[in-house]
Formats: structure tokens, C-alpha cells, sequence
């Protein structure tokens, strides 16, 4: 295992157990107390990102327009699964700039793109888009299954940014062969700048690997404009912080045997019940660690960061909008309440009183009496 992967294996083993520490709680009516024990906050570990996700979104409500939103899936080959594992940052960077510049070079296009509050004949066409991208690894089964799920506005700010431009049809973004077509160009020109330039190693089996996958069809598919701009954000949330495999899908762990939860996309994504050796099981999830730093989420076009402020602003000055209002603070206790529909504030045994840190837990790695040791310390 690499030193991530090491790292990953270690967090989510110590997650919210007292080898991390935590406080005491206690009821303020019965006097009831529980420990409370730190998470790893590792961005593999299951239990680590619900807060994460819905601060993530909060963030991004501010940025909906009220326009078409579509659904953009780009596939790698799985001959370039290898490669992936050999030299995740550079695929999987690869498959971000090739993705959304292909998405970008077809809204510059005039043939797609059309202003439609303007007289046509000016030729005022083609524009720059929003694209959120999410870097997915996996399939069903914890195999290595690297695609890119792109969440795209239907329209953008015209080159010129005088004029908000939609697509020619509406319903329609672009025709999805053609896209492929260019996606798989865009790739493999860069797979072979990175192996010209030294990023993959000596690996001389990557030029025939080009050769080869030049003359296959890549996958790529979009699915139906979404239902209206919120409901974006609900999609968002299923796949923004999503890792390999939930805690859901796991049925059960028994005799060195894992069974969870799939769905067969060879069969109608049928819902279906898979086994794997313990070991197995852990391999398969540790094929879909990312390199240290990398970034999984990232924004393009009018989302991009430099300036995103002020060309969501001009596009909705353009499209007459307004502007969305400011969600209410709410705290921790509050954001899982509203999660979970779980108060973790109420005492669980009486049901009445509210629970309030009384002490605090020291991490057990910190002392070297027994491994089972607790130390507390009165907050005060």
C-alpha cells in the first residue's frame, strides 16, 4: 500500500473511537452522560461527509441560474485502468482538462449555441458555459471504473458577454458522438504530451495503447435536462462526496465474507446481493484512494473561482433574475438535525433534557499505559 492508502486504512479504522479523543456529554434533566468521539474528517471515510456535503452545497445555491441543466457522463476505456493505477493524477487530470474542453470548444460553436434575446442575423453566438465536474472511480462491484460526471448549464454568457445565449433546441445540448469524437482526441493528444514529457514513466506500451483506443468508440452519454435548477442541487448531493461504497450497501460481515448491496448495469441495474473475500474487499476499495491533495470536485467556465462572482451576477442581470436569498446560519447540531432528521442535542435517555459537553477525552495514542486507556479532563 502506498503511504494514502496507509493513511486512509488508519483514519477510518480509528474514526469516532477513543483513540482520536472527543468530549464528555452529560444531560442538563437526568444527568445522563455519553462519550462523544472525534471523527477522522478523511474524505474516503463514509461517516466523514454529510457536514461536508451540505456545506458544499449551501455554497452553491448562490451560483443557480434559472436555465436548463444538463447531465454529461465522460468514460475511460478500461485499457487505461492500468495506467490509472500507475498514474492516477496524471489520468485522471488528463480526464478533466480532456472532458471539459471538449464541453467548452462545442458552446463556441455557433451551430450550438444561439442568442436568443438578440436579431439572430447579428451572428452574436457561441458562449462560455458553467460545468461542475466530479471524478468518479468506481463501479458497482468496487471495480476501477474512472468517469466524470459533469453537471452543465444550458446556455452561458456570450464571448463578448453582452448577451446570455441558450442551446439551438431546446432539451438538447449537444449530439453526444460528435462529443465523444472530440473527447477522445482531446485525451489521447494529451496522453501523448504527458508521455513525451516524461510523466508516465518508460512505459513504451502507452503509444500502441493510443493506436489502439484510436479506433474505439469512447462512451459518452447525457442524460435529460434536470427538472429545474433545485433539483440540481439534490443530484449534487447524491454524488458531490459520494466514496467507493456506503455503509449502506454493506449487509453484512461474516466468516472473512463481505456482502453488500449492488446493481447490475448488465442487467437493467437490477438490484442484486455480491460476496467478496474480506481482503478482496479492501483492496477493491483502496483502488479508488486519490493521491494526496488532489481535487475531485472542480468548476469551469462561468463557476470557475478567478471569477465567479461576477459572471454569475452578469448572467443574472442578462436573464433578469433574482438573486437567491441568503440561507439562515444554522449550526452544526442544526445542519444534522435537518441531515439526518436526528436531534444529536436531545438526551437519549430521558428524552427532554438537552445533552452539554461536561469534559474532554484525550486521544489514547497520547499515553502509554494500557491501549484501552481513557484519560478525562474537566474542560474547566
Amino acid at each position: 500500500m502506498s503511504c494514502v492508502q496507509r493513511k486512509v486504512i488508519r483514519d477510518l479504522s480509528q474514526c469516532r473511537t477513543a483513540a482520536l479523543g472527543g468530549h464528555l456529554e452529560a444531560c442538563d434533566r437526568c444527568g445522563h452522560r455519553r462519550p462523544v468521539y472525534h471523527s477522522c474528517r478523511n474524505r474516503h471515510c463514509p461517516k466523514c461527509q454529510s457536514l461536508a456535503q451540505a456545506d458544499w452545497l449551501e455554497a452553491r445555491r448562490a451560483d443557480l441560474l434559472p436555465v436548463e441543466y444538463f447531465h454529461v457522463v465522460f468514460t475511460l476505456p478500461h485499457e487505461l485502468c492500468p495506467l490509472a493505477l500507475y498514474r492516477p493524477r496524471v489520468v485522471y487530470d488528463l480526464l478533466f482538462r480532456a472532458a471539459t474542453a471538449t464541453l467548452a470548444a462545442f458552446a463556441r460553436d455557433p451551430r450550438h449555441f444561439t442568442d436568443n434575446t438578440s436579431d439572430k442575423t447579428t451572428g452574436k453566438t457561441g458562449g462560455t458555459l458553467g460545468i461542475t465536474a466530479i471524478l468518479h472511480t468506481w463501479a458497482q462491484n468496487l471495480s476501477l471504473h474512472p468517469h466524470l460526471h459533469c453537471v452543465v448549464t444550458g446556455g452561458g454568457l456570450s464571448l463578448d458577454q453582452k448577451h446570455f445565449v441558450t442551446p439551438r433546441h431546446k432539451g438538447f445540448l449537444f449530439p453526444v458522438r460528435a462529443l465523444s469524437k472530440v473527447f477522445r482526441a482531446k485525451f489521447l493528444e494529451g496522453l501523448r504530451r504527458a508521455f513525451d514529457g516524461g510523466k508516465l514513466g518508460e512505459d513504451t506500451s502507452v503509444p500502441m495503447l493510443s493506436d489502439t483506443l484510436r479506433n474505439r468508440d469512447w462512451v459518452v452519454y447525457a442524460k435529460p435536462p434536470f427538472a429545474g435548477p433545485e433539483s440540481v442541487l439534490g443530484y449534487l448531493g447524491a454524488y458531490t462526496h459520494r466514496i467507493a461504497i456506503s455503509n449502506t450497501r454493506i449487509r453484512s460481515i461474516e466468516h472473512g465474507r463481505v456482502t453488500f448491496r449492488v446493481r447490475d448495469s448488465g442487467d437493467a441495474k437490477r438490484k442484486k446481493v455480491m460476496q467478496l473475500d474480506e481482503h478482496e474487499f479492501i483492496r477493491r476499495f483502496l483502488l479508488h484512494v486519490l493521491p494526496k491533495g488532489f481535487v475531485r470536485i472542480r468548476q469551469y467556465g462561468l463557476l470557475a473561482n478567478r471569477n465567479r462572482k461576477e459572471k454569475i451576477a452578469r448572467c443574472r442581470d442578462l436573464l433578469a433574475a433574482p438573486k437567491p436569498e441568503e440561507p439562515p446560519t444554522q449550526t452544526r447540531r442544526e445542519k444534522l438535525l435537518a441531515l439526518t432528521g436526528f436531534d444529536i442535542g436531545k438526551c437519549p435517555a430521558c428524552r427532554e433534557g438537552r445533552m452539554g459537553i461536561v469534559e474532554q477525552i484525550d486521544p489514547i495514542h497520547r499515553f502509554f499505559g494500557h491501549p484501552g486507556r481513557v484519560e478525562i479532563k474537566d474542560s474547566s
